[in-house]
């Protein structure tokens, strides 16, 4: 009897983007707190051994995962920016960007888990301050400073009320918030 299986190719970096990946879905799944080398490695579909390998720790895993999610909070951000700066009224950009990020519940869920997580893990407060920063980044030029702080305060609570109960995010209480300030009487 012969042996069938059609080895894998060596794609190193390949198995290692594969097990970050697959950290994110679990994040997603299962919680921050729930994540193991195991639930990635089967997630992932490579040897247990490959999660050890490539992140001896479980904290150097749950890193490469908020880099990840990092680079791609930036990537969105930078829409928000282009959004925002062609000339579309503000407040009505941003409640649809805040329902349009919200589509992706699974994501969502786990970028504000880590943004709370932040609070209690120091290593993942330079990524979370920095999605702060990037968020204020771009309305400043739209809002000022000090309007920018507000509306990203403003934002991340719409959002977050949305995410823990589970509903529609409130399109009309947001953009009548967002009028508050924005448009001060």
């Amino acid at each position: 009897m012969t042996d069938r299986r059609v080895p894998r190719r060596r794609d190193p970096e390949g198995r290692r983007r594969a097990i970050v990946s697959a950290t994110v879905e679990v994040m997603a799944e299962h919680g921050l707190s729930r994540v193991s080398h195991r639930l990635v490695a089967d997630r992932a579909d490579v040897p247990l051994g490959s999660t050890t390998y490539y992140f001896p720790a479980l904290s150097d895993l749950v890193s490469a995962a908020v880099e990840q999610l990092a680079r791609s909070y930036a990537t969105e951000i930078q829409e928000w920016g282009r959004r925002l700066a062609a000339g579309e009224h503000p407040r009505t950009a941003l409640v649809q960007l805040a329902a349009d990020y919200l589509a992706d519940r699974a994501r969502a869920i786990v970028e504000i888990e880590l943004y709370v997580a932040a609070a209690r893990e120091p290593a993942l407060r330079p990524p979370a301050e920095m999605w702060i920063a990037q968020l204020q980044e771009i309305l400043e030029p739209v809002t000022g400073p000090v309007r920018a702080r507000a509306v990203s305060m403003l934002l991340d609570g719409a959002m977050l009320r949305a995410v823990v109960s589970g509903a529609e995010l409130d399109v009309e209480a947001l953009d009548h918030a967002l009028r508050s300030v924005l448009e001060p009487a």
